[in-house]
Protein backbone atom coordinates (compact mmCIF):
# COMPACT_ATOMS: atom_id res chain seq x y z
CA UNK A 1 0.00 0.00 0.00
CA UNK A 2 1.35 3.41 -1.00
CA UNK A 3 2.26 5.58 1.98
CA UNK A 4 0.77 9.10 2.00
CA UNK A 5 3.26 11.90 1.46
CA UNK A 6 2.11 14.19 4.28
CA UNK A 7 2.32 12.26 7.52
CA UNK A 8 3.28 13.67 10.89
CA UNK A 9 5.31 11.33 13.08
CA UNK A 10 4.37 12.09 16.68
CA UNK A 11 7.17 11.50 19.20
CA UNK A 12 7.22 11.76 23.02
CA UNK A 13 9.41 14.87 22.77
CA UNK A 14 7.12 16.63 20.31
CA UNK A 15 5.77 19.92 21.67
CA UNK A 16 2.59 19.33 19.64
CA UNK A 17 1.96 15.96 21.25
CA UNK A 18 -1.83 15.38 21.16
CA UNK A 19 -3.92 14.53 24.19
CA UNK A 20 -4.43 10.92 25.16
CA UNK A 21 -8.12 11.32 24.33
CA UNK A 22 -7.20 12.28 20.77
CA UNK A 23 -4.81 9.33 20.49
CA UNK A 24 -7.53 7.02 21.83
CA UNK A 25 -9.89 8.28 19.13
CA UNK A 26 -7.22 7.63 16.48
CA UNK A 27 -7.26 3.98 17.51
CA UNK A 28 -11.06 3.94 17.27
CA UNK A 29 -10.98 5.66 13.87
CA UNK A 30 -8.56 2.96 12.75
CA UNK A 31 -10.94 0.18 13.82
CA UNK A 32 -13.82 1.83 11.97
CA UNK A 33 -11.72 2.47 8.86
CA UNK A 34 -10.54 -1.13 8.75
CA UNK A 35 -14.18 -2.24 8.84
CA UNK A 36 -15.09 0.24 6.08
CA UNK A 37 -12.18 -1.10 4.01
CA UNK A 38 -13.48 -4.67 4.45
CA UNK A 39 -16.83 -3.41 3.14
CA UNK A 40 -15.10 -2.08 0.04
CA UNK A 41 -15.38 1.64 0.78
CA UNK A 42 -12.49 3.49 -0.84
CA UNK A 43 -13.35 6.94 0.54
CA UNK A 44 -14.88 8.10 3.79
CA UNK A 45 -16.16 11.45 5.01
CA UNK A 46 -15.46 13.04 8.38
CA UNK A 47 -19.20 13.00 9.02
CA UNK A 48 -19.44 9.23 8.49
CA UNK A 49 -16.48 8.60 10.74
CA UNK A 50 -18.00 10.89 13.35
CA UNK A 51 -21.28 8.96 13.24
CA UNK A 52 -19.40 5.71 13.81
CA UNK A 53 -17.78 7.08 16.97
CA UNK A 54 -20.46 9.44 18.20
CA UNK A 55 -18.37 12.60 17.78
CA UNK A 56 -18.80 15.65 15.57
CA UNK A 57 -17.25 15.89 12.12
CA UNK A 58 -15.32 18.93 13.35
CA UNK A 59 -13.74 16.78 16.09
CA UNK A 60 -12.87 14.14 13.49
CA UNK A 61 -11.12 16.70 11.28
CA UNK A 62 -9.25 18.11 14.28
CA UNK A 63 -8.08 14.66 15.37
CA UNK A 64 -7.08 13.59 11.87
CA UNK A 65 -5.03 16.76 11.39
CA UNK A 66 -2.52 14.98 13.66
CA UNK A 67 -1.74 12.46 10.91
CA UNK A 68 -1.38 14.96 8.06
CA UNK A 69 -3.39 16.87 5.45
CA UNK A 70 -5.08 13.97 3.68
CA UNK A 71 -8.72 14.98 3.22
CA UNK A 72 -10.13 16.52 0.03
CA UNK A 73 -13.14 18.89 0.12
CA UNK A 74 -16.20 17.24 -1.36
CA UNK A 75 -14.44 13.88 -1.57
CA UNK A 76 -13.36 13.02 1.96
CA UNK A 77 -10.47 10.77 2.90
CA UNK A 78 -8.98 7.86 1.03
CA UNK A 79 -9.72 4.92 3.33
CA UNK A 80 -6.47 3.12 2.53
CA UNK A 81 -4.30 6.21 2.87
CA UNK A 82 -5.92 7.19 6.14
CA UNK A 83 -5.41 3.69 7.57
CA UNK A 84 -1.72 3.85 6.64
CA UNK A 85 -1.34 7.36 8.05
CA UNK A 86 -2.96 6.50 11.38
CA UNK A 87 -0.91 3.33 11.73
CA UNK A 88 2.24 5.34 10.99
CA UNK A 89 1.34 8.04 13.52
CA UNK A 90 0.50 5.48 16.22
CA UNK A 91 3.79 3.71 15.49
CA UNK A 92 2.18 0.41 14.54
CA UNK A 93 3.41 0.31 10.97
CA UNK A 94 6.13 -2.00 12.28
CA UNK A 95 6.35 -4.92 14.69
CA UNK A 96 6.64 -4.31 18.45
CA UNK A 97 8.15 -7.12 20.54
CA UNK A 98 6.70 -7.63 24.00
CA UNK A 99 7.99 -9.28 27.17
CA UNK A 100 5.26 -10.53 29.51
CA UNK A 101 5.95 -10.99 33.23
CA UNK A 102 3.53 -13.06 35.30
CA UNK A 103 2.19 -16.12 33.48
CA UNK A 104 -1.17 -16.58 35.18
CA UNK A 105 -4.69 -16.76 33.77
CA UNK A 106 -4.59 -13.18 32.46
CA UNK A 107 -1.30 -13.75 30.67
CA UNK A 108 -2.58 -16.93 29.06
CA UNK A 109 -5.64 -15.06 27.80
CA UNK A 110 -3.40 -12.33 26.39
CA UNK A 111 -1.26 -14.93 24.65
CA UNK A 112 -4.35 -16.37 22.95
CA UNK A 113 -5.64 -12.98 21.81
CA UNK A 114 -5.15 -12.80 18.04
CA UNK A 115 -5.71 -9.05 17.87
CA UNK A 116 -2.17 -8.37 19.09
CA UNK A 117 -0.28 -9.84 16.11
CA UNK A 118 -2.84 -8.37 13.72
CA UNK A 119 -1.99 -4.89 15.03
CA UNK A 120 1.75 -5.46 15.06
CA UNK A 121 2.39 -6.64 18.63
CA UNK A 122 4.19 -9.94 19.21
CA UNK A 123 4.77 -11.44 22.64
CA UNK A 124 8.28 -12.88 22.44
CA UNK A 125 9.23 -13.56 26.07
CA UNK A 126 7.58 -15.00 29.19
CA UNK A 127 8.88 -14.57 32.74
CA UNK A 128 7.50 -15.91 36.03
CA UNK A 129 8.91 -16.38 39.53
CA UNK A 130 7.05 -19.64 40.21
CA UNK A 131 9.64 -22.48 40.10
CA UNK A 132 6.90 -24.87 38.97
CA UNK A 133 6.29 -22.80 35.83
CA UNK A 134 9.89 -22.08 34.84
CA UNK A 135 10.87 -24.18 31.84
CA UNK A 136 7.29 -24.83 30.77
CA UNK A 137 6.12 -23.71 27.34
CA UNK A 138 2.93 -21.72 26.74
CA UNK A 139 1.80 -20.96 23.21
CA UNK A 140 5.23 -22.01 22.00
CA UNK A 141 7.18 -19.76 24.38
CA UNK A 142 9.38 -20.94 27.24
CA UNK A 143 8.82 -19.42 30.68
CA UNK A 144 12.02 -17.97 32.14
CA UNK A 145 13.00 -17.01 35.68
CA UNK A 146 13.22 -13.33 36.68
CA UNK A 147 17.00 -13.70 36.92
CA UNK A 148 17.05 -14.33 33.17
CA UNK A 149 15.07 -11.18 32.33
CA UNK A 150 18.01 -9.02 31.09
CA UNK A 151 19.32 -11.82 28.89
CA UNK A 152 15.86 -12.67 27.56
CA UNK A 153 15.04 -9.05 26.72
CA UNK A 154 18.37 -8.68 24.94
CA UNK A 155 17.99 -11.94 23.00
CA UNK A 156 14.41 -11.26 21.90
CA UNK A 157 14.92 -7.51 21.35
CA UNK A 158 11.74 -6.78 23.31
CA UNK A 159 10.89 -3.08 23.65
CA UNK A 160 7.59 -3.25 25.54
CA UNK A 161 6.73 -5.01 28.77
CA UNK A 162 3.45 -6.27 30.21
CA UNK A 163 3.14 -6.52 33.99
CA UNK A 164 0.59 -9.14 34.99
CA UNK A 165 1.70 -9.89 38.55
CA UNK A 166 0.12 -9.24 41.98
CA UNK A 167 0.14 -5.64 43.19
CA UNK A 168 2.86 -6.20 45.78
CA UNK A 169 5.32 -7.39 43.12
CA UNK A 170 4.46 -4.94 40.35
CA UNK A 171 6.86 -2.11 41.24
CA UNK A 172 9.93 -4.34 41.49
CA UNK A 173 8.96 -6.16 38.27
CA UNK A 174 8.53 -2.86 36.44
CA UNK A 175 11.90 -1.64 37.68
CA UNK A 176 13.51 -4.88 36.51
CA UNK A 177 11.96 -4.45 33.06
CA UNK A 178 13.27 -0.89 32.83
CA UNK A 179 16.74 -2.00 33.94
CA UNK A 180 16.65 -4.66 31.22
CA UNK A 181 16.03 -2.01 28.56
CA UNK A 182 12.24 -1.99 28.22
CA UNK A 183 10.98 1.39 26.97
CA UNK A 184 7.24 1.12 27.65
CA UNK A 185 5.11 -0.80 30.15
CA UNK A 186 1.49 -1.92 30.15
CA UNK A 187 0.53 -2.49 33.79
CA UNK A 188 -2.39 -4.73 34.74
CA UNK A 189 -1.57 -4.74 38.45
CA UNK A 190 -3.94 -2.60 40.60
CA UNK A 191 -1.21 -0.28 41.83
CA UNK A 192 0.33 3.02 40.74
CA UNK A 193 3.84 2.47 39.41
CA UNK A 194 6.61 5.04 39.76
CA UNK A 195 8.99 4.92 36.82
CA UNK A 196 11.54 7.25 35.20
CA UNK A 197 10.06 9.92 32.90
CA UNK A 198 11.86 8.28 29.96
CA UNK A 199 9.67 5.18 30.30
CA UNK A 200 6.13 5.28 28.92
CA UNK A 201 3.46 3.75 31.15
CA UNK A 202 -0.15 2.77 30.53
CA UNK A 203 -2.24 1.27 33.34
CA UNK A 204 -5.24 -0.99 32.89
CA UNK A 205 -7.18 -1.38 36.14
CA UNK A 206 -10.49 -3.07 35.34
CA UNK A 207 -11.82 -2.41 38.85
CA UNK A 208 -11.31 1.32 38.35
CA UNK A 209 -13.19 1.16 35.05
CA UNK A 210 -16.09 -0.65 36.74
CA UNK A 211 -16.09 1.96 39.52
CA UNK A 212 -16.38 4.69 36.88
CA UNK A 213 -19.18 2.79 35.19
CA UNK A 214 -21.03 2.34 38.49
CA UNK A 215 -20.73 6.07 39.16
CA UNK A 216 -22.13 6.95 35.73
CA UNK A 217 -25.07 4.56 36.10
CA UNK A 218 -25.80 5.85 39.60
CA UNK A 219 -25.61 9.49 38.46
CA UNK A 220 -27.86 8.70 35.51
CA UNK A 221 -30.46 7.08 37.78
CA UNK A 222 -30.43 10.10 40.08
CA UNK A 223 -30.91 12.41 37.11
CA UNK A 224 -33.91 10.39 35.90
CA UNK A 225 -35.42 10.37 39.39
CA UNK A 226 -35.12 14.15 39.76
CA UNK A 227 -38.55 15.83 39.36
CA UNK A 228 -38.97 17.47 35.99
CA UNK A 229 -35.72 16.07 34.65
CA UNK A 230 -35.35 14.59 31.22
CA UNK A 231 -32.70 11.98 30.65
CA UNK A 232 -30.32 12.90 27.89
CA UNK A 233 -28.61 10.26 25.81
CA UNK A 234 -24.94 11.33 25.57
CA UNK A 235 -24.33 8.85 22.75
CA UNK A 236 -21.28 6.61 22.42
CA UNK A 237 -17.98 8.00 23.64
CA UNK A 238 -14.38 6.97 23.28
CA UNK A 239 -13.07 4.89 26.21
CA UNK A 240 -10.97 6.64 28.82
CA UNK A 241 -7.21 6.22 28.54
CA UNK A 242 -5.22 5.83 31.76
Amino acid sequence: MKRPKAIARVTPNDDTLPSRASVARLSLYLRSLEEFARQGRVTISSGRLGEALGVTDAQVRKDLAIVGSLGQPGVGYSTGELISAIRHTLGIDREWRVALVGVGNLARALLRYRGFPQQGFRIVALVDSDPAKIGQRVEGLEIHSPAMLPAVVAATRAELGVVAVPAEAAQSVAEALVAAGIRGILNFAPVVLRLPPSVSLVAVDLAVQLEQLAFLVQASCREVARPGSRRRDPGPTAPAVP
